[in-house]
């Protein structure tokens, strides 16, 4: 059972830098993803996800409603949390961000110029490998990207570096080797695999924090269960919340990526929803 914050902050201070514990992503949003990255700064947003692979995302779409929301808005640079990825090219299709016959290290730099480029910015307070190359491991290829993500954060054009889609052996290997640790590691979490436990343990006990994408998506079957329902109806929210309130509780920064302003609300209202120890035990375990 992972330790419960009773008071969940809507920011926090890690690394020096100040981050919100609930981010939006704009993932698979396309043409939308201005006018829905701007209608979340609106509900409350202040941590946005996304990544320089035009494939899934639309980064200059970011950018766009970024700049105007901060102009409208009077905000200032340091009241958004803005993080974005590397991507291989094997994960990206013709749009490609950097000359795949470049080495790794000036692959990265390409990146992430054009990625300051689009969210008009000179900084990302957060810049993550999408996903190692291999499903197992980590390649000469890997370390060649971490390093670079260092000398960024050395450099200070990133503030914070971390990791996606990783697993618990290619964390292992990162943290042994890394000579900046990750602050953050950022993966699907699936409620059959306990919430990604042991992932997140090897987290807490190395102080990186955890993000969760497809908290809803990637455990549809859970949400029907009764058990579910019971919790929602106690605390008279939906079991989308109640599932977000869990992850808060449990030390996680979730992501969501819903597309309604009234579920965007609905999300950040979890601020004011506290699930007790039998509650958090349910969810834990819901898929085992």
């Amino acid at each position: 059972m992972p330790n419960v914050l009773r008071t969940v902050s809507r920011t926090i201070s890690h690394g020096g830098v100040s981050l919100p514990t609930f981010l939006y992503g704009t993932v698979w949003k396309e043409a939308e993803t201005e006018i829905l990255t701007s209608l979340a700064i609106e509900s409350g947003f202040l941590g946005i996800d996304t990544a320089n692979q035009r494939r899934h995302y639309y980064e200059e779409g970011v950018g766009n409603a970024v700049r105007r929301e901060l102009d409208e808005r009077h905000l200032q640079r340091k009241d958004l949390f803005l993080q974005s990825k590397f991507t291989y090219a094997a994960s990206q299709d013709h749009r490609l961000p950097y000359d795949p016959k470049a080495g790794y290290t000036a692959q990265v730099e390409q990146s992430l110029r054009s990625s300051l480029a689009h969210l008009d910015t000179s900084y990302l307070d957060s810049y993550l490998l999408h996903g190692p190359a291999s499903s197992r491991g980590l390649t000469e290829a890997d370390w060649e990207v971490w390093r670079a993500l260092e000398n960024l954060q050395r450099e200070g054009f990133v503030k914070l570096i971390g990791i996606s889609n990783c697993s618990l052996e290619q964390l292992q290997w990162l943290l042994e080797k890394a000579q900046i640790q990750p602050a953050f590691v950022q993966n699907r979490c699936y409620a059959h695999r306990r919430w990604d436990a042991e992932i997140r343990m090897l987290c807490r006990a190395n102080d990186i924090i955890y993000q969760g994408f497809s908290l809803l998506t990637a455990n549809s079957a859970v949400l029907n269960r009764r058990e579910m329902q019971e919790i929602a109806r106690r605390h008279c929210c939906t079991v989308e919340q109640a599932v977000f309130r869990f992850a808060l509780q449990s030390g996680m920064i979730p992501l969501t990526g819903t597309t309604s302003k009234q579920h965007m609300l609905e999300d950040l209202s979890v601020y004011h929803i506290e699930l007790d120890d039998e509650e958090m035990a349910v969810i834990e375990g819901i898929a085992i």
